[in-house]
């Protein structure tokens, strides 16, 4: 199969100025061997008539310059066109178009459709792990899920009478900081966190499933010790985690009529002391990733998100630990 050819450089390419602002992402393409994620991507075909298609890794490179600067289709296909950082990273020289934004609606599609998400999650990982950036053996999996609101959340109908809520969301009532309930429609955002900040999994699902039902599918098998708060505490995860040999750090609750002991107070402080990491991590993917509010309609396009959101976030995090490494 043909793909566009990219990357050729013009004579306009060699008057441009270097600058420290041009090579913003250049440690990012350093950091990761791109040749196994590019395998990884051709098995998405090209159509054997029409125009040539871009480079899946090319057009996958786009997708995480879209989930670092939080941009809707449109918006890449601008920045593209007119940042040449993001040409520099994406390997298309001035010359070369931009594939516009139905362009890139369809590749995320295509990785939908060969589930290659979760692939390209755990290949990003494994090199991180290899170059000693991220832990691969006996972490903590500190463990917890946030409500994320439907792109569609209201009961609203269309022209044709049709309710335009996202069929797959659902509604759910949590108790927030201030004390009053809240009620959303959306999804729910399952995820595995390290004690360092690097996201081992995620999972979505509507967000009226119980915080606990993912929890055996979050553990990643390597970890030493795993916390959660008590929302996750049940026997059968206690007998979960014994049988797995993994270290059990799940906080107590409270009930009326039996307070915490001090020996479960003592461990809930401990426990919570790794905990707060996914608290921030959550954080970070919500006011920079834009992970507040779901982008898309239905749980495979926003399990694609949220992975797509994952991989983008744990390079940038790799980023930061490798210069406070060299430093």
């Amino acid at each position: 199969m043909a793909w566009k050819e990219m990357g050729n450089l013009t004579f306009a390419d060699a008057f441009i100025q270097s600058h420290s602002a041009l090579e913003e992402f250049d440690a990012i393409e350093t950091m990761i061997d791109w040749q196994p994620v590019q395998m990884i991507l051709s098995v998405i075909s090209n159509s054997k008539v029409g125009e040539k298609a871009y480079p899946p890794l090319v057009m996958f490179k786009a997708i995480l310059l879209q989930k670092w600067h939080n941009l809707s289709d449109p918006g890449l296909e601008k920045q593209l066109a007119r940042d040449i950082a993001f040409k520099r990273f994406t390997g298309l020289s001035l010359s070369d178009p931009v594939p516009d934004h139905s362009t890139i609606h369809r590749f995320r599609q295509k990785l939908i459709d060969q589930r290659l998400e979760e692939t390209i999650f755990e290949e990003i990982n494994r090199q991180l792990q290899r170059s000693g950036i991220m832990i691969k053996e006996g972490t903590i999996s500190i463990i917890d899920a946030s409500v994320i609101e439907a792109k569609n959340c209201r009961p609203k109908k269309n022209s044709s009478g049709q309710n335009t809520q996202d069929p797959e969301a659902d509604y759910t009532t949590k108790m927030g900081a201030d004390g009053v309930r809240r009620t959303t429609y959306g999804y729910k955002n399952h995820m595995n966190v390290d004690e360092d900040g690097f996201i081992q999994k995620t999972i979505c699902t509507a967000a009226n499933e119980h915080d606990s039902i993912q929890f055996e599918n979050l553990l990643t098998g390597s970890e030493s010790a795993a916390t959660a708060d008590s929302a996750y505490y049940s026997k059968k995860h206690l007998d979960l985690l014994d049988s797995l040999g993994i270290k059990e750090m799940l906080l107590r609750r409270a009930f009326r009529n039996r307070p915490l002991t001090e020996a479960e107070k003592q461990h809930n402080f401990y426990a919570s002391q790794v905990r707060h990491v996914v608290e921030r991590v959550f954080a970070t993917l919500k006011n920079q990733y834009g992970l507040a509010k779901a982008k898309y309609m239905g749980q495979k396009r926003n399990q694609l998100n949220f992975t797509l959101m994952s991989i983008a976030y744990n390079l940038k995090r790799g980023l930061k630990i490798q210069q406070q490494t060299c430093i």
